[in-house]
């Protein structure tokens, strides 16, 4: 019996191959939308899945300004932050905050799905966010999915 066709393949940063997938977030829920893309983002719909490398594929996300949210989260779900100085926290609702920029919102949802730690900030690096159906990765020719497709 041939030992070595079952030994595990762990993927590292020269093994894997990363694709640039665009999604657009034209009427999807942003949570839904933020948990999918989050999975893109890790890797975990691939094969060669490694929880400690960053084995995901680059995302760009279009249209965050037709995003969706149920029920009375646009008034009742609250952002906030901290200054450092007494009394310095500061809160924004969702309406204002995708009032100031739509693409924060969807930012905002999809870091907090990724893994507290440098393994996701550097996934974070990978995700680009845009308001309309512009963005500047033209050139690397992103190949657009459908996220229903993805679990």
């Amino acid at each position: 019996m041939d030992t070595l066709s079952y030994k595990t393949i762990s993927a590292n940063k020269a093994s894997n191959d990363k694709t640039w997938v665009m999604v657009d977030a034209d009427g999807q829920t942003l949570g839904r939308l933020a948990s999918r893309v989050a999975i893109l983002l890790r890797g975990k719909h691939k094969t060669n899945f490694t929880p400690h490398v960053d084995c995901g594929d680059n995302v760009i996300v279009i249209n965050a300004e037709k995003i969706k949210l149920s029920g009375n989260k646009w008034e009742d779900k609250s952002y906030i932050r901290y200054t450092g100085y007494p009394s310095g926290q500061r809160s924004l609702s969702a309406n204002e905050l995708f009032a100031k920029n739509p693409a924060r919102l969807v930012e905002k949802s999809i870091k907090g799905m990724l893994p507290k730690n440098k393994l996701g900030a550097s996934l974070f690096r990978n995700l680009t966010v845009v308001v309309g159906t512009s963005h500047a990765h033209e050139a690397q020719q992103p190949k657009a999915i459908n996220l229903n497709d993805i679990n």
